[in-house]
Order: structure tokens, then sequence, then C-alpha cells
């Protein structure tokens, strides 16, 4: 699956194997020390992975439910009538189809597939940028696309990227693309991000959009063994990102008030829609109240049973 995707998550890779997450990412480290594949946060990658941007292709299979979720919720912030912009990516290109609902609302957008889900919409005005056609997603980039921003001004900008910390914000790994962003941010008086719980402490070579100028986070809630994703969900939190967990019966957001005239954040508090993971985990090995025992990956049976289980896993994941 890795030779043909690029890369896959670890939920895949457990769907696919019948077992559970914490014993696909056991293996997953031990055909890492072979050599066979990079770890990410979230899933593998074939070798050397970390510098070369995934495709279309390989992108639009990875946690899809997920993607699928959090366009559900971030389309609840689109209200009738408004102006926003939409960045590229796989996780855009599903809010775009839920925006085509959206009754007298404008997009503005660099992303072939965004406007090509917005097509029928009749009552959905959708405007291109300029540029050049960037293939390997799609994308309009270069100076065409950063001038045809200039003096544009919408209330809310929709993004996603590569990787996204508290420290440095919403990263990707493509120059061109990273600079559109970066204007795409300044045509807007929000920022919110759309980002599945793989991306999240995940940092790529160049920033878009830094921690200070998010306005809210749309993202999935991660695996109670992701731990690093849930301590860069909370940082974000602390420095004042409203965070919207998205799941699969998860509602709609409501649509939040104009933004305050001259742009930024509004108020200073955190709005969160779904409490963070890492408030439901256990601390200095005492649970919360209320919240689940983590349990540990390591089933009932013969010592025996489950070698030969792992060597029959194993083996099924070099053949895929």
């Amino acid at each position: 699956m890795v030779r043909a995707n690029g890369a896959v998550s670890l939920r895949e890779l457990a769907r696919v194997v019948q077992t559970s997450e914490v014993t696909v990412r056991r293996d997953v480290r031990a055909l890492e020390a072979e050599g066979l594949l990079d770890r990410r946060h979230g899933g593998a990658v074939l070798p050397g992975g970390f510098t070369r941007e995934s495709g279309f292709p390989q992108k639009s299979h990875l946690a899809s439910a997920e993607k699928t979720a959090i366009a559900d919720l971030a389309a609840g912030l689109v209200g009738e009538g408004e102006a926003v912009v939409v960045g590229a990516g796989t996780t855009t290109q599903e809010l775009a189809r839920r925006l085509a609902r959206v009754p007298g609302l404008t997009v503005v957008t660099n992303s072939l597939l965004v406007a090509q889900a917005l097509a029928h919409a009749n009552r959905v005005e959708v405007v291109m940028t300029g540029g050049t056609l960037r293939g390997s997603n799609y994308a309009l980039v270069g100076s065409g696309a950063e001038q045809s921003l200039q003096g544009l001004r919408v209330c809310r900008a929709f993004l996603s990227g590569t990787g996204l910390t508290a420290e440095r914000g919403l990263s990707t790994s493509n120059m061109l693309s990273a600079s559109v962003d970066r204007a795409l941010v300044q045509a807007a008086a929000e920022v919110v991000v759309l980002a599945d719980h793989t991306k999240l402490g995940s940092d790529t070579m160049f920033q878009t959009v830094p921690t200070d100028l998010i306005t809210r986070l749309v993202t999935d809630e991660p695996p109670a063994h992701e731990e690093r994703a849930a301590g860069e969900l909370q940082a974000l939190a602390d420095q004042g990102v409203q965070i919207s967990l998205a799941g699969p019966h998860q509602p709609p957001a409501e649509a939040p008030p104009p933004p305050p005239a001259g742009g930024g954040r509004s108020g200073g508090g955190v709005r969160r829609e779904a409490p963070l993971p890492g408030q439901r985990r256990t601390v200095h090995g005492a649970p919360l109240p209320g919240g689940p025992q983590l349990r540990g990956s390591a089933g009932p049976g013969p010592l025996g049973e489950q070698q030969m289980g792992e060597r029959g896993r194993m083996a099924d994941l070099r053949r895929r």
C-alpha cells in the first residue's frame, strides 16, 4: 500500500490487516528499523518521503473519513451571503462540496478542484486567481496568483497544509504553495485551518500561517494513544486558537459572529466545541474523573500464539 500510494495512515493499515492501531504501530516501527518505510505522525511513507510532497491521488486516500467529518463541521462556519477564501487541498475540496448549498456565497480560490466542486452551484459565485498551474495539487501558484489577491478582503479564509505545530503554525513542503497561502491569509479577517490529526505535530519546510494568525482549527479527535497530537491541540488552545473537534456524529459548528473591525481574533477566550483529548486522559498515572482508561495492546493467550500472530501480520504488511 505504501509503494502504491506513497503514504498510508495507521487507521487504514489496521482496517486492511484487521487488527488494532496499537499493533500496527508496533509493526510499523519494526519495518522502519529494516529500512522498508519511514514512520510519520499517524501513518507511514516511503523512505525519505518527508521532503517529497505526496500528489493528489495519494493525499485523497489518507484519512478520508476524518476529512469528511472536518468538512461537515467547517461548513457550518459559513453563512449566507458571505465572501470567503478557500485554499488548495483535499480537505478544502471536501469543504467546497458542502459550500455549494450556501446561497449568495462568493468563494475566492486558487484551486481547480475547489472551483470544480462549485461549478454547478447556481447560487455561488466562484472567483479564480490567476497564476501558473501546479499539476500535483491542481492549484494556481506564482506571482500571477499572488498579485490577483492584492486589495481583496473577505471575512474568512479556509486553509489546509502539510503540517501544524503550536510553535510554527501551519506549514507546507512547497515554496510556491506557501507563498500563495500567505497571500490568501492577508486577504481574510479570520483564518480557519482544516487539518486532520495526522498533521498535528508535523513540521515542514515553509511556514504559511503563524500560530498567532490562526483563529480556529477544525480537526478530528486523535485516537487515545496519540499523545503527541493531543499535546499539540492543548498547546494551540493555550495560545488562543479556537479548537473545533469533528466526529462521525458531530453537529455543524455555528457560524461565528462577523469579525471585529480591523480583523484578527474576536475576544480573548478559547471556544471549544468538544473537550480536548488530553482532558480525558490520565495525569501522572491517575485517571481524570469520568475519563477512559488506556488499555495495553497485549491480549490473552500463550506467548507462542502471539509470536505467530505477529509474524503473520508483519508478513502481511510487507506484502501490502
